[in-house]
């Protein structure tokens, strides 16, 4: 049974950091590209970044660009993403995601297998 869970979410001020982490069990980690969204209240799932499986190149949503990143550790199943220089519009459960063998597409929600619980990140003034 796969099972991702997100850790490392909470309150941070604008402007700060926070780092959260997914790891990854029941599957073949190395053949997923793993991703995050994330979702705000009244709002549309949206992308955040991917981490292909195979040379681990990185894809961002244009909202995070040159703020956030993303990076796995295939030795121990767990993708992170790095969150620097937030805003408040970054407010939002974010959420892990695996495709497996997924190269293509990666903006789209519906092409992921598995998907974490989420973790809520909250932002204070």
């Amino acid at each position: 049974q796969v099972h991702l869970v997100e850790s490392g979410g909470g309150l941070v001020q604008a402007g700060g950091s926070l780092r959260v982490s997914c790891a990854a069990s029941g599957l073949t980690f190395s053949s997923y590209t793993m991703a995050w969204f994330r979702q705000a209240p009244g709002k549309e799932r949206e992308f955040v970044a991917a981490i292909l499986f195979s040379d681990s190149s990185t894809s961002y949503g244009d909202s995070v660009k040159g703020r956030f990143s993303i990076s796995r550790d295939n030795a121990k199943n767990t993708v992170y993403l790095q969150m620097n220089s937030l805003k408040f519009e970054d407010m939002a459960v974010y959420y892990c995601a695996a495709g497996f063998r997924l190269r293509l597409r990666l903006t789209s929600a519906g092409e992921y297998d598995y998907w974490g619980q989420g973790t809520q990140v909250t932002l204070s003034s």
